[in-house]
């Protein structure tokens, strides 16, 4: 292939994930005459180390430091350094797995669409129940809202999907990430994309595996973050939500509402709707999934609940957002 590519790695932390995905992306690397470059946020469990310790041997590695520590302010870095004269860019993620051929895939289908950008499906798994959990609630409506990208439905032009390959000169015209997004920046970058002409495209050539949270509070941290990540972009760009994302929205009035039950347990009922819901959606996603995720009886409750945390982690950060606006100071 004659594509000039730029392959990316955002690091924090990776030690555990950094070794064997250098293997795999210098054997892409080779194929496609490209260069890797790890932009690392100030990682402090030697995953620097291990970056280091590769680039003495391969010319084609790169390590570089990401001041601002976040994954949208590394992909902007290293395109500013790296991205003259090339094609296109590949963002991978640190933490998950690819197939060998990944990055020739996402290349070809680029070339043969013609397109500015390039998605990916993605499929989570886990490890642990509560982390099988998730995967499963992540891989069903009950988590996703039907996304295309997370629900593996074909090929197509799409608004938003997961972020793989895209062309450098189409990433700098909308001026790439804006930094000032801590979550859900890709899918504001999409937006810019889609507003100045270009198409989005969710290939089924390839796609990777994710590795979700392992913990409640690392999945409500993450979640919250997205909403209020959603809140940011729907108030900047003045977008019409999606039925799929306004459904959330309800979530936390349901929650508070139930605090009036004091006076009145019909104000419990929004609540046990919502619970019961999920229950009953997480009973459907593990039998949808079962064996690879383990025993539907075990695993039912676990993946409602789950899809609760997520659901009521991205209603508050979306509100809350709302709220703080007004006094919100944003830097870049």
């Amino acid at each position: 292939m004659s594509a000039r590519v730029l392959i990316i790695v955002p690091t924090l932390n990776e030690s555990r994930h950094i070794g064997p995905l250098l293997d795999l992306l210098l054997a892409e690397a080779e194929a496609l005459d490209a260069r890797v470059v790890v932009a690392d946020g100030g990682s402090t469990d030697g995953t620097r180390d291990i970056v280091l310790a590769r680039a003495v041997e391969e010319p084609r590695v790169v390590l570089m430091h990401n001041p601002r520590r976040v994954q949208s302010a590394a992909i902007n870095l290293a395109v500013a350094q790296f991205g003259d004269g090339m094609d296109y860019l590949i963002r991978i993620d640190a933490h998950g797995t690819y197939p060998d051929d990944f990055c020739r895939s996402l290349v070809a289908e680029a070339e043969e669409r013609g397109v500015a950008s390039v998605v990916v499906p993605m499929t989570t798994k886990g490890h642990a129940a509560f982390q099988r959990a998730v995967a499963t609630a992540q891989n069903s409506p009950i988590g996703t809202g039907g996304s295309a990208h997370r629900m593996g439905l074909g090929s197509g032009p799409v608004d938003h999907g997961h972020h793989a390959l895209m062309r450098v000169d189409a990433f700098r015209q909308v001026g790439g990430y804006d930094e000032t997004f801590r979550a859900n920046e890709d899918a504001e970058l999409d937006f810019r994309l889609r507003a100045k002409g270009h198409t989005i495209w969710l290939t089924d050539r390839t796609g990777m595996i994710y590795y979700p949270r392992s913990t409640m509070a690392g999945l409500f941290r993450q979640y919250f973050g997205y909403g209020g990540g959603r809140a940011r972009n729907i108030l900047k760009h003045r977008m019409r939500p999606r039925l799929r994302q306004m459904a959330p929205l309800a979530i936390l009035p349901v929650v508070l509402l139930a605090v009036l039950s004091i006076w009145h347990w019909a104000f419990l009922i929004p609540l046990a709707l919502w619970g019961v819901g999920c229950i009953a959606l997480g009973m459907h996603a593990a039998q949808k999934h079962y064996p690879e995720y383990g025993t539907p009886m075990v695993l039912s409750p676990l993946v409602g609940w789950a899809a609760m945390i997520m659901h009521f982690a991205w209603s508050s950060g979306f509100w809350l957002h709302l709220v703080q606006r007004p006094f919100r100071r944003e830097t870049v």
